[in-house]
């Protein structure tokens, strides 16, 4: 139970029995006491003028009056304006010290709530991970252990982008220009390997496009002649607009227009409706090529430290979504344009109208997600809801996915939740995985682990470790600060990444974190076997702070999970380390003469590196016993 718990009944008879009145509890608002007074909560007076017809200092100074004399734990008060300042009592803080120390993995739930779905990573099977994909995996990694850390049982699920264009492009590339190459001859892993071929595609598609505009500004239509009508009028008005900006919009839309009629884009369409028709020899090629990527992201999740209890595949779930389109055409849910295309008009909810099916019957990405959605809901009946993380680039489509599922009479659609998160950002620009300019997650990690061995061997501390043992800490060190790094960032925020910092042990960084709880398992190691704590004791600053700062885990990790944020873990943990860094500074332990009081610091110190551990764990990130 935390203090503002524990004051809130006395506190309410007490004013009760002040002014005669039968206060609701709503009006009882307690916070922290600002810094730079002198107290632990505090009690705003306000709403409680009119009951006193008193001043604020008077009305404060006469409720604490009643709360010191009535509460044998509020050892003194203060009034500054409208605020009621409480000194709570060394042997309460001492007491709350004692009763978390007794609590078995201390500030997380023990009563079990209503199972949530998380979904993250969901990669597309045309290229490798990326630094993007980092922040996703890591972040819906650490809200399903959050989540669980208060009570929710979690299944932790992706859905696999297997089927759709894109992955067509890596697969034509690969029949024109890879001449029979696998992971094997070229030594590359699977999903690398069919990176390579998505960014052959677009070189290839670059140079027709060139050569298309080309042919076209000469008026030859040899290719593309139903497009003719189309770019002419396009080109017209593009000619006419003298803003750059409408100009260069006009012109996008031609390029977009010769970019679909080229032949390698027409040829990757024609895949895709093979594809659709399961073409024995498109079929194959699809499962061959899938079949490395899965080998090398199985390598890379590995690394990275996270695992999933079921898979969803887009190839699976855009046929329930198609049949859930066609029930929802005959509802009138969905309507059907002339060319045979299937949309829904949501211009009433302030959107626009939204494509479900295409004119050729292949499905959209919307198709699968409405799919999707619902085999999940028929394969775990008890699912509470489910949070999709997905970057804040799709928040218009999670709108739109929501409120369709609600149009198709899904209640359960009210209880899914899009964990919108910022894009990554690098020193030099943004990534374009089409291009190749994504920063790989594999060489990323890697890169990572090779500074934090840098590091460890320059500041040295690990005299007696063999390899493995030293191996071990090293990719500790560098994962977790890259975790850290990631999941600090309150997710909502775009942010800027850099490597070197992430690995810094200075500052708000995950080494700067492990380090300190390594530090306390080496003062615990040096310890004698623990005793009791006496509640007698005069508390120092730095204990009490530190001590209030422990009590507060259980409200930081119940809010983290009301707003799936890490960053509010991250943070925290962050902050109990600086406090703990000054009370180290602060005072002695084993040269404290008093054996009651460095029994209550090796305590002290026990409970900060219990909660440093959980909290990290809370975020995917293991921390060294040394370091």
């Amino acid at each position: 139970m935390s203090l503002a718990e524990k004051l809130l009944t006395p506190l309410k008879n007490i004013l009760n029995e002040l002014y005669s009145s039968d206060l609701d509890e709503s009006t009882i608002q307690l916070q922290k006491t600002r810094k730079d007074f002198e107290g632990d909560i505090t009690l705003v007076v306000f709403p409680f003028l009119k009951l006193s017809k008193k001043g604020p200092e008077q009305t404060g100074a006469e409720i604490g009056e009643k709360i010191k004399a009535e509460l044998d734990f509020v050892e003194d008060y203060n009034t500054v304006k409208g605020f009621l300042n409480l000194v709570i009592s060394n042997n309460y803080w001492l007491s709350v010290l004692d009763e978390i120390q007794g609590v078995e993995n201390y500030g997380t739930e023990h009563n079990t709530k209503g199972r949530w779905m998380v979904e993250y990573s969901s990669p597309n099977t045309n290229k490798p991970l990326h630094l993007g994909h980092l922040r996703n995996i890591f972040l819906g990694h650490s809200v399903s252990e959050i989540l669980q850390a208060n009570g929710h049982p979690i299944v932790r699920t992706q859905i696999i982008n297997d089927r759709g264009i894109h992955i067509c492009k890596s697969m034509l590339a690969w029949q024109r220009f890879g001449d029979g190459e696998t992971p094997e001859t070229s030594g590359l892993k699977g999903d690398k390997l069919v990176g390579k071929y998505y960014v052959e595609f677009d070189k290839a598609l670059r140079v027709e496009v060139s050569d298309l505009l080309q042919k076209w500004a000469a008026g030859d239509f040899s290719v593309g002649e139903s497009a003719k009508e189309e770019y002419e009028r396009l080109s017209a008005a593009a000619a006419e607009k003298e803003d750059d900006k409408a100009r260069k919009g006009i012109e996008g839309k031609i390029k977009e227009l010769v970019t679909n009629q080229t032949p390698i884009m027409q040829e990757a369409k024609e895949m895709l409706k093979k594809w659709e028709a399961k073409d024995p020899e498109v079929y194959a090629l699809w499962e061959k090529m899938n079949g490395w990527v899965y080998s090398g992201f199985d390598k890379t999740y590995k690394t990275m430290g996270v695992s999933f209890d079921t898979l969803y595949y887009e190839s699976n779930t855009f046929i329930s979504g198609k049949e859930m389109v066609e029930e929802g055409l005959k509802k009138g849910v969905f309507y059907q344009k002339e060319d045979g295309s299937v949309w829904i008009d949501l211009s009433d909810e302030g959107l626009d109208e939204k494509l479900v099916l295409r004119a050729d019957g292949t499905a959209v990405y919307m198709t699968q997600d409405i799919g999707t959605a619902k085999n999940r809901m028929d394969d775990y009946a008890d699912l509470n809801g489910i949070v999709y993380t997905v970057g804040n680039e799709q928040d218009y489509h999670f709108k739109v996915l929501f409120l369709i599922l609600q149009k198709l009479g899904y209640e359960w659609a009210k209880n899914c939740y899009h964990l919108s998160y910022g894009m990554v950002d690098l020193p030099t620009g943004k990534m374009k995985s089409r291009e190749g300019t994504v920063v790989d997650a594999d060489d990323l990690m890697q890169e990572v682990i090779d500074k934090a061995k840098e590091m460890t061997q320059e500041r040295g501390h690990i005299e007696g470790m063999d390899e493995a043992e030293k191996e071990a800490l090293y990719r500790m060190i560098g994962l977790g600060g890259l975790k850290y790094y990631l999941l600090k960032v309150d997710p909502k925020k775009r942010m800027m990444f850099n490597p070197e910092e992430s690995v810094d042990l200075n500052g708000n960084t995950g080494p700067f974190i492990q380090y300190a709880h390594a530090r306390i398992c080496s003062l615990l190691r040096k310890a004698d076997q623990l005793q009791g704590i006496d509640s007698s004791l005069d508390l120092h600053v730095s204990e009490k702070e530190l001590i209030k700062q422990l009590a507060d885990f259980p409200e930081i990790t119940a809010e983290a999970a009301k707003e799936y944020s890490p960053a509010l873990i991250a943070n925290y943990t962050y902050d109990l380390v600086k406090m703990y860094n000054s009370f180290y500074q602060s005072v002695s332990i084993f040269k404290e003469e008093n054996e009651a009081i460095k029994q209550m610091r090796l305590h002290l110190s026990q409970m900060v590196g219990r909660v440093i551990k959980t909290g990290m764990q809370l975020l995917g990130i293991e921390v060294p016993e040394r370091m």
